[in-house]
């Protein structure tokens, strides 16, 4: 665990690196002048040596901030040593210019890594010739296959770095377009939401006024008719009120756009159609049979009228999990369960086989609607997406994932009666 933490921190801090790498170059590089020197019987080194050592070493604290100019200046200072009486150090070439020149090749580009490598293949020539540095065939060819080692070792780590990058930003753009992609299907979503609650609204607001221009006649002939439209007109505007804080709700959460998808706008075609509910829902398990699907429908509880938001809320979830399960797991048995209480509208969608695919959006596949004849808005749900926005709507819950038993659930809650 120290040993992450220290590698952590020299990755954070490259130049302590760096310098930490050039100070113990530095080391070795000195302890070998000055062994080396009696060995082959020269004389003690003097300043002027120390000074090239250090000069060939210590630079490469900056050699990844400036590695072009960090090279050509060690590897002058390299080819000076080398044509100085001075004893090798540890290598016939300084190890500082070799990891200079390993620097320049990893951190610039293919063009200049090949010139700044000829000069140094010609620079070596050219030091081998000096009588001084008594160079032998077998140091020269040491010397080419340690330098061109470094060269290739620099560009491999050049072409693995740049790859790198390159995947690091597609995966970035990935995220984003895939945030982006979420981001616009739930704005289609509450869009396509705020249009069938824009037709409930108008549906109540129409009923009031047929009951409003009603009454003045039954108030002269029924005082107690007239009454009861009056109280009617009351309730439907008490839903439309309802509705219509739902409906500013969703567009309060995030501007939509002005319109969907062709055909689905407030004047597109259907758009006066009336909106569907769970007395349709019969209708959406025949269509799931015909699709190939076992499909079943418990309805339980009390059967009382819904908030016309909630009943097209239901239906929508409803739709959408045969949906997925028509997609996903075609011939699978499939269990459809509504269930009614005083204060909330249980449903449940299990399939008991086993999907195959899972959705772009996060959610259990993209759908593509049961419903055709009925269902205006076409293929313009997103799955998991859809259902947890109409869920939200009302203030309800939505769970949705694999059985442990193999197969798929989908299980929501929607409030009775509540607004947002």
């Amino acid at each position: 665990m120290p040993t992450k933490r220290v590698a952590a921190w020299l990755r954070e801090h490259p130049v302590a690196a760096d310098g930490a790498l050039a100070v113990l170059l530095a080391v070795i590089s000195l302890i070998a002048l000055f062994v080396r020197a009696p060995i082959e019987h020269l004389p003690p080194p003097g300043p002027l040596a120390v000074l090239l050592v250090l000069l060939v070493t210590l630079p490469l604290t900056w050699r990844r901030r400036h590695p072009l100019w960090i090279n050509l200046g060690v590897g002058a200072v390299s080819a000076v040593y080398g044509a100085s009486p001075y004893p090798d150090l540890v290598t016939p070439v300084a190890l500082g210019g070799v990891v200079a020149l390993y620097t320049m090749v990893a951190w610039c580009g293919r063009t200049v890594s090949i010139v700044v490598g000829v000069l140094t293949g010609l620079s070596v020539a050219v030091v081998s010739l000096v009588p001084a540095t008594d160079s032998d065939l077998l140091d020269v060819v040491f010397t080419t296959l340690l330098l061109a080692g470094a060269w290739v070792l620099g560009d491999s780590a050049r072409i693995r770095r740049a790859y790198t990058a390159e995947l690091e930003a597609r995966a970035e753009l990935l995220a984003r377009e895939r945030d982006f992609e979420a981001r616009r299907a739930v704005a289609a979503e509450r869009a396509r939401i705020a249009r069938e609650l824009h037709d409930v609204v108008t549906h109540h607001v129409s009923m009031m006024v047929v009951q409003a221009e009603a009454g003045p006649v039954l108030a002269e002939r029924d005082g107690e008719a007239a009454e009861r439209t009056f109280d009617t007109i009351a309730g439907i505007g008490r839903q439309a009120m309802t509705e219509m804080r739902r409906l500013l709700g969703v567009l309060r959460d995030e501007d939509p756009p002005g319109e969907g998808p062709a055909g689905e706008g407030p004047a597109g075609e259907g758009a006066f159609a009336p909106q569907p509910g769970l007395a349709q829902v019969p209708d959406l398990i025949d269509q799931a049979r015909r699709a190939g699907v076992h499909a079943e429908l418990q309805m339980d509880g009390r059967s009382g009228p819904l908030p016309a938001g909630v009943d097209l809320s239901a239906y929508r979830i409803v739709q959408e999990a045969l949906t997925n399960v028509v997609k996903h797991a075609a011939g699978a048995r499939v269990r459809v369960r509504v269930r009614h209480t005083d204060r909330d509208l249980h449903i449940e969608v299990h399939n008991e086989g086993s999907f195959t695919g899972i959705g772009p959006t996060g959610g259990i596949g993209r759908d593509q609607h049961v419903m055709h004849g009925q269902d205006r808005d076409g293929a313009g749900g997103q799955g998991l997406i859809g259902m947890r926005e109409r869920v939200n709507l009302f203030g309800g819950e939505l769970t949705a994932g694999a059985r442990r038993g193999g197969g798929f659930a989908v299980v929501a809650r929607l409030p009775i009666g509540g607004p947002r």
